[in-house]
């Protein structure tokens, strides 16, 4: 099988599930809307808190993806198995913290000036989602460990069937029956817990009875904590998971300067922000894929097949930014009118939709870059970038462009400048990754690795 086949399968594959947890989101929302105004405010309060968090620590070990897949390229199965069991300790301590920041949201809940009416709920949903917490972290560990080895089907059947489970559990908790009483947003967060911990147990059931895990050896004894691997686990994840996070609270900061400027503005900008959320799994499918196989030829030796791969993987990734994008720029029209019936909002977000085409063809190239490079063990330099980048120019140019002004634009109090300036910002972002690639994966670097590593 070509290597484009086999990047475009695992692509594929890893799309159809991460549709399937987009989904929960969408099911949580839907039904917390029928129950009520509050509900509803709680679960968005809620669930943006959650998510930042989660993020954050499930980068750390996504970003892992690239040493199982080297171990596995090596052909040395029981080190994965070994690296595997250390990971354990890291994901401990990550949900610790995790927990932590949930079970006391009220510090933040008071900065951010949520109403105190909404707090009491919001804590509530928050305490039963930091229960939540340690499962979804050790499911994104199987995820990743799979996504390494090339078998990532196992994990889209568990996700894709969780969504079955996951609806009728909202609602039940959501509206009551049954005995049951109606619990509002804090129904969702249980309905979450159930099938986080559900689709943990068969994972574990999967990892002791398929074949596929035998030359793994992951069922030995626990060994002692070994810092050096631990440490070299952090030093790769958590700039991973802190770039994440800085990606997602551009988006998520981006809403809440948005939101002064009235009720069809913040609809507008939701709505944008929902088709750049989805068309990003496309390229974020396609980079994990190139990814594992870029990891998996370096394990082996073979740097020239893992640059024909990153190569492959990038003609990809580029060819379907742009096929989205154009689609985009053709239905963006069309497309706010299945969101919204308010005119208003379709002319505003009819407007963002053309940032938004703009935003998602560099998006794509940024996400494979990203991706592959920390197959190279690049992790600061980029983080450096999503700072300055993403928060200093896309999302501070974007609030001095609408509410100050910038050297001859005037303030502009419209989404408009926000997408502007992120679009700009990420493709600068983009450029910089390219360059950063180019030089990571020439001959002469493999020579000079031991510099670029761990930056």
């Amino acid at each position: 099988m070509s290597e484009s086949s086999t990047i475009s399968r695992h692509a594929l594959t890893v799309l159809t599930g991460q549709l399937a947890v987009m989904a929960f989101g969408v099911t949580d929302t839907i039904v917390a809307g029928r129950h009520g105004e509050s509900s509803l405010a709680a679960l968005s309060v809620g669930s943006a808190i959650f998510i930042s968090v989660y993020v954050a620590l499930m980068g750390i070990f996504q970003a892992l993806l690239p040493v199982w897949a080297e171990q596995r390229g090596a052909r040395n199965p029981g080190a994965i198995g070994k690296s595997l069991r250390q990971a354990l300790y890291l994901c401990a301590a990550a949900s610790a913290a995790g927990m932590l920041i949930l079970l006391s949201p009220g510090p933040l809940l008071r900065w951010t000036e949520v109403p105190q009416a909404l707090r009491t709920e919001v804590g509530q949903y928050l305490a039963v989602l930091a229960l939540a917490l340690p499962p979804a972290l050790l499911f994104r560990l199987y995820s990743t460990l799979n996504q390494a080895i090339g078998r990532p089907q196992l994990v889209t059947w568990l996700q894709v069937g969780s969504l079955f489970i996951k609806l009728p559990l909202s609602v039940w908790f959501t509206f009551g029956g049954a005995g049951l009483p109606a619990q509002g947003a804090v129904g969702c967060a249980w309905a979450t817990l159930v099938v986080n911990v559900s689709v943990l147990a068969l994972a574990f059931w999967l990892l002791r009875t398929q074949d596929l895990y035998t030359p793994l050896r992951i069922w030995q004894r626990m060994e002692r904590p070994h810092w050096p691997t631990i440490l070299g686990f952090a030093r790769l994840g958590v700039p991973a998971g802190l770039a994440i996070l800085v990606e997602v609270t551009s988006f998520t900061l981006m809403a809440l300067f948005i939101a002064r400027q009235g009720t069809v503005a913040t609809a507008a900008h939701q709505i944008a922000a929902n088709v750049a959320a989805v068309l990003y799994m496309v390229p974020l499918s396609l980079a994990i894929a190139t990814s594992a196989r870029v990891s998996y030829w370096l394990g082996a030796g073979n740097d020239g097949r893992a640059r024909s791969v990153v190569f492959i993987g990038f003609r990809l990734s580029a060819l379907m930014g742009i096929a989205l994008a154009a689609i985009l720029l053709i239905a963006n029209e069309a497309l706010p009118s299945l969101y919204s019936s308010s005119a208003a909002v379709v002319t505003i977000t009819s407007g963002l939709l053309l940032w938004v085409t703009a935003y998602h063809a560099a998006d794509a190239v940024q996400t494979l870059c990203i991706f592959v490079l920390r197959s190279y063990r690049i992790t600061i330099a980029p983080l450096a970038v999503y700072c300055i980048l993403l928060w200093g120019a896309g999302l501070g140019g974007g609030y001095m462009l609408a509410y100050h002004g910038l050297g001859p634009w005037a303030p502009m109090a419209s989404p408009a400048p926000f997408w502007a300036a992120s679009a700009l910002a990420l493709a600068i972002t983009a450029g910089l990754f390219v360059l950063m690639l180019w030089v990571a994966i020439r001959p002469a670097a493999r020579d000079g690795a031991a510099g670029w590593r761990e930056r």
